[in-house]
């Protein structure tokens, strides 16, 4: 933004362009490593997390002497002195279909020992991104030409940076962590036959290799086991399960009626040490071109193939059911969803209903094998009206008869 007797001052801002996966507390951290012998004089809007050795300055100590500093956001509450623009946020981003304006975080860097021309500035380099965790790959610095343009409040003058520089951090669901984190079950009213997660979907309980993994629900040692001393807030800590997953989506079909037909959606966290804030669902179903009622959950449809309506994302209402607790009572969010039927391709057989793919918030969540789905009896017709219908009906003709006789 401008030069400095030994070196520039910079704007860094950071944009989760991704449409479904936000970074959750604790937030991120950025890192690099100088080119040179860089510096940081001081820092608006973020703060390096160790200072290094500033032995050598006598009276005016920079902010961060390492060469391969990590910067990290400001809490909530940081005073105004120390605040930026899109500051503050505790390093929480949203994604960018649930909140686009909480999806970009910026700090103000002083550099020092740099060179003060467009020739002698170096970009730093080997970018990393954590995110609270791994999963990040970071590419090199390109200098984007022209540089960033601002435009004055009144719109009459336009002023620009000196250099602007741009970094692109792509993310692996598989550097992120070995196993999944969630995975989904079924359930139908045409079937008594409940689908449970795929057993050892996120891991498998061994007190061997892994004691303490997990704990049951209803341990009188529960509450010391979460909130003992020495306990990190990101190891998870799940009740103990067949299928180990802090998360699990259950998708229900519920009703069916003569044009439509309706699903129940639970997620259920089964995470101890985790308040899933600003959580969000992606669900892949061909009949997503005819939904017509979200209760209770915002809804947008992505598009992902463009023609294809059949993929969208949910995530709840602000002050509502955005935050999802931790496990116990409350640790679940539900939903129904109303769809319209297409005659052309509307069925319950061979499993139609059920959804081809879940993602909780970004990540892939392991399905059953189709052939255990809750598919329909092969004595029944297809089915026209609800259970409930059909049981009206019956006693209806039979109260019709007795009133015969």
């Amino acid at each position: 933004m401008q030069w400095t007797p030994d070196g520039y001052v910079a704007v860094v801002s950071i944009y989760n362009y991704q449409k479904y996966r936000h970074i959750q507390a604790p937030g991120w951290n950025l890192g690099w490593v100088w080119a040179k012998k860089e510096i940081i004089w001081a820092m608006v809007g973020g703060q390096a997390t160790e200072q290094g050795d500033c032995s050598q300055f006598k009276v005016n100590i920079p902010h961060c002497c390492k060469r391969e500093p990590t910067i990290v956001d400001l809490l909530p509450g940081t005073p105004y002195n120390m605040q930026i623009a899109n500051y503050c946020k505790g390093g929480v981003l949203n994604s960018w279909v649930q909140d686009p304006v909480s999806a970009v975080a910026s700090f103000q860097i002083s550099v020092g020992r740099s060179g003060t021309t467009n020739y002698t500035v170096k970009a730093p380099l080997n970018f990393t991104l954590k995110a609270p965790g791994p999963g990040y790959s970071c590419g090199v610095a390109h200098e984007v030409k022209p540089p960033t343009k601002f435009i004055s409040q009144d719109g009459r003058r336009t002023t620009q940076a000196h250099v602007t520089g741009n970094v692109t951090c792509t993310y692996s669901q598989f550097v992120a962590q070995r196993a999944p984190t969630c995975c989904v079950s079924l359930s139908s009213f045409y079937n008594e036959t409940i689908v449970n997660c795929p057993k050892c979907s996120c891991g498998c309980q061994n007190n061997i290799t892994r004691p303490g993994s997990c704990v049951e629900g209803n341990s009188p040692y529960l509450a010391s086991v979460v909130n003992g001393p020495g306990k990190s807030s990101m190891a998870p800590l799940v009740q103990c399960t067949p299928h180990m997953c802090p998360i699990r989506v259950h998708w229900h079909v519920k009703l069916n009626y003569r044009e439509y037909w309706r699903v129940k959606i639970t997620v259920t966290n089964w995470n101890y040490r985790m308040n899933y804030s600003q959580w969000n669902l992606v669900v892949q179903h061909p009949n997503f071109d005819k939904v017509t009622t979200v209760f209770s959950f915002n809804y947008k449809s992505l598009n992902p193939y463009g023609v294809i309506n059949d993929t969208v994302m949910l995530w709840g209402i602000k002050y509502y059911n955005d935050s999802l607790m931790v496990a116990g009572p409350d640790g679940n969010v539900q939903s129904e969803l109303l769809f319209r039927k297409d005659p052309s391709s509307f069925t319950f057989e061979k499993g139609w209903a059920f959804p081809r793919r879940i993602y909780f918030n970004g990540d892939s969540c392991v399905m059953p094998p189709p052939d255990v789905y809750p598919w329909l009896p092969n004595s029944s017709p297809v089915l026209k009206a609800s259970s409930l219908v059909r049981s009206i009906a019956v006693w209806t003709a039979l109260l019709f008869l007795w009133l015969r006789m």
